[in-house]
């Protein structure tokens, strides 16, 4: 009689899919022992046993490496220590692992640490770290790693490690072309947790088209982890480390240690190693690093080279971002080198106005408080921040951001194509994003938005807020949105996607019956607008977008100023 019962081993299923899709993808660029373990999960003719196997799937997808075998009971799999055998057999796990003291105290409850050293009860009262580092001090003989039954023959059980660890985060980050997705994304998908776009691209796509870019990448990734640990350590060890990587031959990968380098950069800057973080930025391909070695060199007192590098960035600027922030630099160098300050050319500013309201009783943010104060039948206000605009282009662009262009997509798993931020993003796509422009300009734009809304909604996207967009919200936007604006919108967001994609005003208020609408930015008390949002307003002014910024006071707040001036 069939079941609807879950397979207890969907996990083990998912985990060999993806060795699969490695399997038929990457065979070219595989070792002897990364064979050997496809062929223990793949090859019915050497497969381990399924408990055997999945045992292995569940200690991978758990933190760490090593597991002591009371820990790891799972119904399907039956006796742990049975299923790790043939694990052992194959060199994939230590089936019982000799423990240093560090880990047995991390895998110890402190009831069994207690009777673990029964003989030293004057530690009992200390914090497990100040206990551990008095363990270490009271007897010599605790540094030396010794089996789990030995440390604790109470406990009559035996410490898996996995040895195979470092094998299988090769294989997923072939997979999933990087690090930060895991398993759980097979699990989350079953579940419909998040769901994606179907891409029709080749077999032979992938994420990496020779083995020495896994190993550059995985080199990366190490010295990125480095760095998060690194106090107050010199930074040369890790600077030689990364100078030590090629990624010559590979654009991405170079744009990956780039923004490496930008971040030990910054983690110099930070400690006012001037001349450290001058040497990293000089040879930082980052955007932004020009930027920083003008502010690195006018910190250090070099107003000259500061000025000289910000007329050469002001020349020809690599962004608006840097465009910005060096006109706001210059005055200030020029008049410290005793010169005359250049202002830059005035751009006309967003109207400005003040808005008092009573504080709310409960706590919302100062965004809603306004949303709920303008809102009326005859003019909705929506709070939409930067998802309304990005929505809209997700919609209407869908086909071109989802093309299966080599290297975008190389598994089914991915929000939106690999080189969403790559400079050639829109040059790769330009004829059908063309294509989805002139439907601005010939009127299919809304229908084809609407038909997305229905056939796309809930897959993941970079540009689409599904949480956030409504069928009220959609039509209000399309009645009262003009296309000639979404055009603007929609070519400034292409223009710089990474820098684009936030900043846009907090609130949109519309007129339905007139087919108008504002937009507003709304800055509460203390708050200033930040170089992103000033951008977007700029834009939108040049172009006659109607826009405005209201600052917020609260009423007591006002009411507080007045009585103790008087006072």
């Amino acid at each position: 009689m069939p079941t609807d019962a879950p397979d207890p081993f969907y996990y083990l299923s998912n985990f060999e899919r993806a060795l699969a899709w490695i399997a038929s993808r990457y065979d070219d660029l595989l070792s002897d022992s990364e064979r050997a373990f496809l062929d223990a999960f793949l090859n019915d003719d050497a497969r381990l046993p399924k408990a055997s196997r999945a045992l292995l799937v569940r200690m991978l997808m758990r933190k760490g490496t090593l597991f002591r075998t009371g820990r790891l009971a799972y119904a399907e799999i039956g006796c742990p220590v049975a299923a790790a055998a043939p694990l052992a057999a194959l060199g994939l796990i230590d089936a019982d692992s000799d423990v240093s003291l560090d880990e047995l105290f991390a895998l110890a409850t402190r009831p069994e640490l207690q009777r673990t050293f029964a003989a030293t009860p004057a530690l009992k009262g200390l914090r497990k770290p100040e206990w551990l580092e008095a363990l270490r001090v009271a007897d010599p003989a605790h540094a030396q790693p010794r089996r789990y039954r030995e440390w604790d023959a109470a406990a009559d059980e035996a410490a898996l490690r996995v040895l195979v660890a470092p094998l299988c985060e090769r294989f997923r980050l072939m997979f999933f072309g990087n690090l930060h997705q895991d398993w759980s994304e097979f699990v989350l998908a079953d579940l419909g947790v998040y769901q994606y776009e179907r891409v029709a691209f080749a077999p032979s796509s992938r994420a990496f088209q020779q083995r020495e870019d896994v190993d550059v990448y995985l080199a990366l990734h190490a010295c990125r982890e480095l760095l998060e640990l690194t106090g107050d350590e010199a930074l040369d060890p890790l600077l030689e480390a990364v100078d030590s990587i090629d990624t010559q031959h590979n654009p991405w990968l170079a744009l990956r240690r780039a923004k490496l380098l930008f971040a030990i950069g910054y983690q110099a800057e930070r400690r006012h190693d001037w001349e450290t973080a001058l040497r990293v930025y000089e040879r930082c391909t980052w955007p932004g690093a020009r930027h920083r070695r003008m502010r690195v060199l006018e910190r250090d007192g070099r107003d000259a080279d500061a000025l000289a590098l910000a007329l050469q960035a002001s020349a020809a600027p690599e962004s608006e971002e840097e465009q910005q922030r060096v006109a706001r630099m210059m005055p200030r160098l020029q008049r410290r080198l005793g010169g005359a300050a250049h202002k830059p050319a005035a751009v006309r500013a967003a109207q400005r106005g003040m808005l008092e309201l009573p504080r709310p009783f409960d706590p919302i943010a100062v965004e809603y408080a306004v949303r709920d104060h303008l809102s009326t039948d005859d003019a909705p206000v929506h709070y939409v921040e930067n998802a309304l605009i990005n929505s809209l282009f997700g919609l209407l662009c869908w086909e071109p951001v989802f093309e299966a262009v080599p290297g975008a997509f190389f598994h089914p798993f991915q929000r939106g194509p690999a080189d969403l931020h790559a400079p050639d993003f829109r040059a790769r796509r330009a004829a059908q994003f063309d294509a989805c422009f002139a439907q601005l300009a010939s009127g299919a734009y809304r229908e084809t938005i609407l038909r997305h809304f229905e056939t796309k909604a809930g897959l993941q996207s970079p540009f689409v807020f599904w949480g956030m967009l409504t069928p009220e919200l959609l039509t209000l936007a399309l009645d009262c949105l003009p296309a000639a604006h979404l055009k603007l919108w929609f070519e400034r967001l292409l223009a710089d996607i990474r820098t684009n994609r936030s900043g846009l005003p907090d609130l949109i208020r519309f007129w339905p019956r007139e087919q108008r609408y504002e937009l507003i930015e709304v800055k509460g008390p203390g708050d200033r607008l930040q170089d992103n949002q000033i951008r977007w307003l700029a834009y939108c002014v040049q172009h006659a977008m109607p826009v405005r910024v209201l600052d917020v006071r609260w009423t007591e707040d006002v009411e507080g100023a007045e009585n103790a001036e008087a006072a």
